[in-house]
């Protein structure tokens, strides 16, 4: 199974690379991203291994990769990948909370 990534996710991985790509160099900005990555493709073959995030909106679902906190969905047998945001932002101000 493949994680599908919704454009926000995109956006955030974008975001991510670029400030640490300026901040400490294009291959630790490279290596992050590829590690967070490497977590979709976990997500993807156990999705339900990531906390439930019903608090968040139902249906949500949280798991950590290195400082970051990745946000998904499961549809139908597919794992959707909304955000990645820095562990230390409030998640649940992204959600209206």
């Amino acid at each position: 199974m493949v994680p599908r990534l919704a454009e926000e996710a995109e956006a955030d991985l974008d975001e991510i690379w670029w400030r640490i790509a300026t901040q400490s160099g294009v291959a630790i900005a490279q290596g992050l991203i590829a590690s967070i990555t490497e977590r979709f493709y976990l997500l993807a073959s156990q999705p339900r291994m990531g906390r439930t995030r019903d608090d968040l909106e139902p249906g949500l679902r949280s798991h950590p990769a290195d400082e970051y906190m990745i946000i998904y969905t499961i549809e139908d047998e597919d794992v959707v990948i909304l955000h990645v945001f820095h562990a230390s932002r409030d998640i649940g101000g992204q959600f209206g909370q």
